[in-house]
């Protein structure tokens, strides 16, 4: 059997050429993400595009292309300005090229134009994929379930240490007339590195998360592009599921970032959020000074009221007082009567007693008793009240009223005593 007649390399590349030309005459537009971006001195744009398959962002398909120096400075300026960035790894691209193959450099794509809309657009569906998984995994509306601490203080600051931004975060924060502690947790705010470097940030946070009251996340502002690493799923996520409030001041003017939409609370810039940490703290102090005059009035109003019944009080005090001076006088005066009327009786039964007594001691009175016939016998100068205590020949003393007789006792006779 006769074997077919081979050809060479050559050959082989030429009818390759040949059959690429032939096909791809014209330009094609080509879905692609760029992942190595190179200008060279002669100005010159050399890229190596990919498109990666799965979730994994292995690349399935890769080739080089280039933009000549003729074209790059028109494309490279209308795609800035249209998207807000630059021409830079990482983003994804509709590019207008002609299909070339080298012999010694291979296949190759020479670029002509590139659709900035097509990368905005890409931006929106990845934003919209973002905010469908979150909802879907059910950590859409997890830190705004947050309660934020009332009078906030701890602020955690995730920001660039050259932000401007953070400049005039800090600056608003030290006019206001309370005392806020903020540590800075430094990282990229923008670029191929942001979404990795805040999420690093946060992390470093929350491993300290009992040490602070809420998150600040703030950047200066940016173009859309700049503005897509918060957009990230990785990076959503790890705000939705936060274990601390955070409150976003991007810099935005426009559109609203998924980091926005699921942070506790979004606000336009790092001077609102600083502003609004502040208005927070004067809320808490405004509403402690109306209580502090709810107490006051009340205050007021129970000493008026205080004052009232205690004139009442007194009042009533003196009426009763007066009530019960006019009884007590009553009563003392009723008293000293029956006193005087005591005191009268008393007396008057006190001179009949002693009259009564008088005319007894009169009655008895031994001069009286004289005059009655009576006389007083006196032994020695004692006198006798017993027969038995003279003897016959004693010498008696008879008193009698008028004078004294003197006898001498011839005899003494004792009577028995009546039974």
């Amino acid at each position: 059997m006769a074997q077919p007649r081979p050809i060479t390399l050559s050959e082989l590349q030429r009818l390759v050429k040949r059959t690429l030309d032939e096909r791809f005459a014209l330009p094609v537009w080509v879905g692609a993400e760029i992942s190595e971006l190179k200008v060279n001195y002669s100005g010159h744009c050399y890229l190596e595009l990919v498109e990666k398959g799965g979730d994994n962002g292995v690349p399935t398909a890769q080739a080089r292309a280039v933009i000549w120096r003729s074209h790059y400075p028109r494309i490279a300026a209308g795609f800035e300005a249209e998207t807000g960035q630059p021409l830079a790894a990482g983003i994804r691209i509709l590019a207008k090229v002609l299909v070339n193959y080298h012999a010694l450099y291979g296949f190759s794509l020479q670029i002509t134009d590139i659709d900035p809309s097509y990368t905005l657009g890409d931006m929106e569906r990845q934003r919209q994929q973002t905010i469908r998984r979150l909802q879907e995994e059910g950590v859409w509306e997890m830190n705004r379930q947050h309660r934020l601490l009332d009078g906030v203080q701890r602020i955690a600051v995730v920001s660039s240490v050259h932000a401007a931004g953070y400049r005039d975060f800090c600056k608003e924060l030290e006019r206001s007339p309370w005392r806020f502690r903020t540590e800075l947790f430094d990282a990229f705010m923008q670029g191929n590195a942001a979404e990795e470097s805040i999420v690093a940030a946060l992390c470093a946070v929350a491993e300290r998360s009992e040490e602070f009251d809420a998150v600040a996340l703030i950047r200066g502002g940016g173009s859309v592009s700049d503005l897509n690493c918060f957009n990230a799923y990785r990076l959503c996520t790890h705000i939705a599921q936060f274990p601390l409030p955070v409150v976003t001041g991007i810099g935005h003017d426009k559109d609203v970032s998924v980091a926005d939409m699921v942070a506790f609370r979004a606000l336009k810039t790092p001077t609102a959020v600083a502003g609004w940490f502040v208005g927070e703290t004067d809320e808490l102090y405004g509403a402690f000074e109306g209580l502090a005059l709810q107490l006051r009035d009340a205050t007021q109003a129970r000493t008026r009221a205080a004052e009232v019944e205690l004139e009442r009080a007194a009042g009533e005090l003196r009426r009763r007082t007066g009530e019960r001076g006019t009884r007590e006088n009553l009563r003392l005066e009723q008293c000293s009567a029956r006193l005087r009327d005591a005191a009268r009786e008393y007396f008057l039964r006190q001179g009949m007693f002693l009259a009564s007594a008088e005319e007894i001691v009169a009655a008895h009175d031994p001069a009286r008793l004289l005059e009655l016939g009576l006389a007083v016998l006196r032994s020695g100068g004692k006198a006798v009240t017993s027969a038995a205590g003279v003897r016959a020949g004693d010498r008696l003393e008879i008193e009698v009223a008028d004078g004294t007789i003197t006898t001498t006792v011839n005899d003494t006779k004792i009577w028995p005593k009546k039974r």
